[in-house]
């Protein structure tokens, strides 16, 4: 029964199949079966959504936004989806120099058997880790290499993984909200003087909010503001 059930199984029986087979070669490079490499491929795609947020210019994007949706006063324009789905694009737009270095120097050359796995990862490794570098406040390294008591770290090269991903993710959140600071200034200035005005002309019953909202959504569309802050995030990287 367990036989007509479950066919497959009997087949690979005979066969012989291996579930894992390492296979060194000649320059002492190992090499797995491609069940293995499958199997390792399914378990780094669950930490997909984590790198992607954690580890790229997404989380400066996003926290930027959401403060520029808070300001202008329209907590619920544009919605949360399309506020992620800007994020993500403008994400994508802004580390494709990184995702280009990385396809051309470790996964093409391992999909065309060139390099072994563990070199490609290492190899991918190196211009994700330049890109996180150039946004990570040497303060930041310094209080995590304190914590960790990593030691003395020669050059930034050195630096490990496991020591620059919460410093730059610190360094992040402190510069998406010195940006996001910069843009809430206008039209705080705004809700300032139409309160005034309403407190002058002894309006105290009516929202101040109410008023200054359509003189904010005006302001934001004469100055283009979109283009501006999208502009702006995406020159922050590379300055």
């Amino acid at each position: 029964m367990v036989m007509a059930l479950f066919p497959s199984m009997v087949v690979s029986a005979d066969l012989g199949m291996p579930v894992v087979s390492v296979t060194t070669g000649e320059d002492g490079g190992q090499t797995y079966t491609v069940g293995l490499q499958v199997l390792a491929l399914m378990t780094a795609f669950s930490f997909l959504p984590a790198a992607l947020i954690m580890l790229t210019s997404f989380t400066r994007i996003v926290i930027v936004l959401s403060i520029v949706r808070q300001a202008v006063g329209m907590p619920q324009a544009p919605s949360g989806q399309i506020l992620i789905g800007l994020s993500l694009f403008l994400t994508f737009f802004v580390m494709s120099p990184v995702f280009t270095k990385i396809y051309d120097e470790a996964v093409n050359p391992y999909l065309e058997e060139k390099i072994p796995a563990k070199e490609a990862f290492l190899t991918a490794s190196v211009p994700l880790k330049e890109f996180m570098l150039a946004q990570t406040r040497e303060k930041d390294l310094t209080l995590f290499a304190e914590i960790a008591d990593v030691g003395e770290i020669d050059t930034l090269n050195d630096v490990p993984f496991s020591l620059l991903m919460p410093a730059f993710v610190t360094s992040e959140l402190k510069t998406a909200y010195q940006i996001g600071f910069l843009i809430f200034i206008p039209f705080l200035i705004i809700d300032l003087v139409v309160a005034s005005v309403l407190m002058a002309m002894g309006m105290m019953m009516l929202s101040p909010m109410i008023i200054s909202l359509p003189f904010k959504i005006m302001l934001f569309v004469l100055v283009d503001g979109w283009a501006m802050v999208m502009g702006t995030l995406a020159a922050s990287f590379y300055t």
